[in-house]
């Protein structure tokens, strides 16, 4: 059980709610901490948390670097509730660095060149570095989970298999970091490229069942690859925690419209894989090395270049992919009333651009990333 900001009982991170056919989805964010004057990252996670108000703690904590804070909206079923969370929860956070002589910034990764933070000490940690050593990516690396409820592990294997070859249209949308060492990477998600060092990131696979899910992270424990089963970094999975399916592709958004719109994309999208699979129909079966290939051009071109479309393998823009992906969850949008809120965010999206061509923009204009870092600040904060 969870209790939200203002008091009410909800259940965990995107569980099904009891008597409907609607979902709840919740969504956790990870941040960046920087000096406010160079924009390098800084190790201030704990200086942060000692000022964030103590009724909010409960939602905010450490995460890898000590350069990283992560807060975890409660859950909703309401887009207005996922909304309400995350701008009252980004907001006190922005206080609270402030307070602690840093800055927050919801961006991919560091983007200005400096020493990489310590990892948090924590004993599992420890033995992740221990065994996986130069495997730390950059000064932070910070994405976004979007938890949709499903109403057993069977189904969400299913869900799993569903959603897969739509993945990297939603990875495309959330591209949110070209920067980094203080050049332009040539990517608009940088941060996808340093995740990938990790031997247990990669596109989920097709799964014949519950089973097979459980017996692939066994063998994956055992081969080393993985510690635990907290360390299984597919870009879907089933929650370790929460009775839900994980979406873990993106990177953190730049702003809480963002946010709110890449959270309704993913409900919908679990809800239309739900629908097929009590009707029967069959999830596409899309080729692995494919996928791969899909979503290193999502990291690469982000919403403003081409997309692999995986239902027949061939190049188009990532814009049309994306319009393809609202035609088919729509009906699911407007069962849950998101229709015209999506369709709002979705104009701003097309006539703002991806948060990597709003950086580059900035970048464009003033030639200085302080002046992106500023820019990414001011959108973190909403």
């Amino acid at each position: 059980m969870v209790v939200t900001m203002s008091g009410q009982v909800a259940t965990a991170p995107g569980a099904a709610a009891e008597g409907t056919d609607l979902l709840t989805v919740g969504v956790e964010e990870e941040f960046l901490l920087v000096d406010p004057h160079t924009g390098t990252a800084v190790p201030a996670v704990d200086l942060v948390l000692d000022q964030v108000p103590a009724e909010l703690r409960g939602q905010v904590e450490r995460e890898f670097q000590t350069s990283q804070i992560e807060i975890g909206s409660p859950p909703g079923l309401e887009l207005s509730s996922i909304r309400h969370s995350l701008s009252l929860l980004r907001a006190a956070l922005a206080d609270a660095a402030e307070r602690a002589g840093v800055r927050l910034l919801a961006i991919g990764t560091g983007p200005v060149d400096g020493p990489v933070p310590p990892v948090v000490d924590k004993p599992r940690f420890d033995r992740m570095i221990e065994r996986f050593r130069l495997l730390v990516p950059g000064p932070g690396n910070n994405g976004m989970h979007v938890h949709v409820g499903v109403p057993d592990a069977e189904t969400g294997v299913q869900v799993l298999n569903h959603v897969r070859p739509w993945l990297p249209t939603l990875h495309a949308v959330t591209a949110n970091s070209p920067f980094a060492r203080g050049e332009d990477t040539g990517y608009a998600s940088w941060r996808s490229v340093e995740w990938e060092r990790w031997p247990s990131v990669a596109p989920t696979p097709y799964l014949e069942s519950h089973e097979h899910y459980q017996r692939l992270i066994r063998q994956l424990i055992a081969s080393g690859v993985m510690l635990d089963e907290g360390m299984l970094y597919w870009y879907a999975r089933l929650s370790a925690k929460y009775p839900t399916v994980e979406i873990r592709i993106g990177d953190v958004c730049p702003s809480v419209d963002d946010a709110v719109l890449v959270a309704a994309l993913v409900r919908a999208l679990v809800a239309t894989a739900m629908e097929d699979i009590a009707a029967g129909r069959p999830a596409i079966r899309a080729d692995h090395h494919l996928l791969v290939g899909a979503h290193w051009r999502a990291a690469h071109d982000g919403l403003e270049g081409d997309g692999v479309d995986l239902t027949d393998g061939e190049l188009r823009p990532a814009w049309q992919l994306l319009d393809d992906l609202v035609a088919r969850v729509r009906p699911a949008l407007e069962r849950h009333g998101d229709l015209a809120e999506v369709t709002d965010l979705l104009g701003a999206l097309r006539r703002h651009g991806s948060g990597a061509a709003r950086q580059r923009a900035v970048f464009a204009r003033t030639g200085q990333l302080a002046d992106v870092v500023a820019d990414v600040a001011r959108q973190t904060r909403g």
